[in-house]
C-alpha cells in the first residue's frame, strides 16, 4: 500500500514591500490557485514573538497584503512572513507550512513619498516669484482627520526646488523648510520654470527625496526687445521710415501739382470787362 502524501505547498518569492505615503502594501510571487493560499504574520523586528495578524490576509487568494493601518508604530522596524496554506475551508495534515520572510520595512524611514501640488505666483513689480507648496496627504487618519506628510515629518520635512530659465538646460536649487518659498534674485522680465520635491533629510541617501513635481512656469513679458533680434529691429524701423517718407513725398509731390493746376486754371479765365 503506497503512503498518501500531504500537498506540497509553494513557497512565496519575490517578497516585496511597497509603500509610498504610508500606504504599505506587501507584495510577493506566485500568485495563489485553487490549491492553496496565503497567510501573512506581521511583528517588530525587536519583538518577534508577538506576532499579528491582518484579518484581511487569512487564507487569502490574492499575492498582496495591505498593511498601512497595521503597522501603526511608524518608526518601528517590521518584518512580516507569508505562509503557504490550503485554501480557506479546507484541512491539511501539515503541521507546519512552508513560509517566506520579507526584508525589514520601516515606515518612517522607508515609504516613498509622493509628488506635491504647488501654485506660483510673481509679484506685480516682478521682484518676487512666491511658491504655495500643498503637503501630500498620507494612507493614515488620526481623530477622523487625514494626516498629510508635514503632521508626520514635522519640521524633518523640507522642500528642494529646482529652477531654471525657460528653454533653457542649466539648473539651480533652493531648500525650504517651510511650504511658502519666495525667491527674489530671480532676472526679472524672464520666464522661469519650478518643480519642487519633499526632502527629509534624516533620511538615508536614497530615501531622502520623494518624487519630483511637474515643472510650472511663469510667464515672460513680452518685450520687442527679446522677440526680435537688433537686425530684425532695425530693418523694420528702416522700412517704417522709407514708407513714411514715401507717403510725404508723394503727398507733397501731389500738393505741388494740385497748385499748378488751380493756377493755370486761375490764369486762363479772362478778366472780367469793366
Amino acid at each position: 500500500v503506497r503512503a498518501v502524501l500531504a500537498p506540497s505547498y509553494p513557497r512565496a518569492y519575490n517578497v516585496t514591500w511597497k509603500s509610498t505615503n504610508f500606504k504599505t502594501v506587501l507584495t510577493w510571487d506566485p500568485k495563489p490557485s485553487h490549491l492553496y493560499s496565503y497567510t501573512v504574520e506581521f511583528f517588530r523586528k525587536v519583538d518577534q514573538d508577538q506576532r499579528r495578524i491582518n484579518p484581511h490576509c487569512i487564507r487569502s487568494s490574492f499575492p498582496q497584503c495591505d498593511l498601512s493601518n497595521s503597522l501603526t508604530e511608524l518608526r518601528s522596524s517590521y518584518m512580516a512572513e507569508i505562509l503557504s496554506e490550503p485554501p480557506l475551508g479546507e484541512t491539511s495534515e501539515l503541521t507546519e507550512f512552508p513560509y517566506s520572510r520579507s526584508p525589514r520595512f520601516c515606515p518612517y524611514n522607508d515609504t516613498d513619498i509622493g509628488k506635491p501640488d504647488f501654485k506660483l505666483e510673481v509679484s506685480a513689480d516682478k521682484k518676487k516669484t512666491s511658491l504655495f507648496v500643498t503637503d501630500p496627504l498620507t494612507a493614515l487618519f488620526k481623530d477622523g482627520r487625514q494626516l498629510n506628510i508635514r503632521d508626520i515629518f514635522s519640521d524633518q520635512l523640507m522642500y528642494k526646488v529646482t529652477y531654471r530659465k525657460n528653454k533653457s538646460t542649466g539648473k539651480k536649487e533652493h531648500i525650504s523648510k517651510t511650504n511658502v518659498i519666495e525667491l527674489t534674485n530671480l532676472d526679472q522680465g524672464e520666464s522661469y520654470c519650478f518643480s519642487i520635491q519633499a526632502y527629509i533629510p534624516s533620511r538615508t541617501i536614497t530615501k531622502q527625496l520623494g518624487e519630483e513635481s511637474q515643472f510650472q512656469c511663469s510667464e515672460e513679458n513680452s518685450s520687442i526687445l527679446k522677440d526680435y533680434s537688433p537686425v530684425v529691429i532695425f530693418v523694420a524701423v528702416l522700412f517704417i521710415l522709407l514708407l513714411v517718407g514715401s507717403i510725404i513725398g508723394a503727398t507733397v509731390a501731389c500738393c505741388k501739382h494740385r497748385r499748378k493746376v488751380l493756377q493755370k486754371e486761375k490764369e486762363a479765365v479772362p478778366l472780367a470787362s469793366i
